[in-house]
């Protein structure tokens, strides 16, 4: 899994790429957390994510939850496999996703 970040004014745009596992999900939850401070929008770019686990969706739910009281995170290119595991797991409502 990589993640590209883009920081610009209170913005973080974070482009991921590979697979969010048991194994990446630390990995993304630090990299996120690294930048989130004084953030007011956060967009993740799903368009080259494969996967999600569980332990994926956790670090969402996190970053959401840091999210509601500082701004807002939106999730955009999400391959209909993924939006498939968002929409079983109930997480299309809760994610605003574009």
């Amino acid at each position: 899994m990589n993640v590209n970040k883009i920081k610009d004014a209170g913005k973080l745009t974070a482009v991921i790429e590979g697979r969010v596992d048991t194994t990446t999900a630390p990995e993304l939850e630090k990299s996120l957390k690294e930048d989130m401070e004084g953030c007011t929008e956060l967009v993740l770019d799903f368009k080259a994510v494969e996967y999600i686990s569980s332990a994926g969706l956790r670090v969402l739910l996190s970053a959401q939850k840091i999210m509601s009281k500082q701004g807002e995170m939106t999730l955009i290119n999400v391959n209909s496999d993924i939006m498939e595991i968002f929409e079983v797991t109930g997480f299309s409502d809760i994610l605003t996703i574009k």
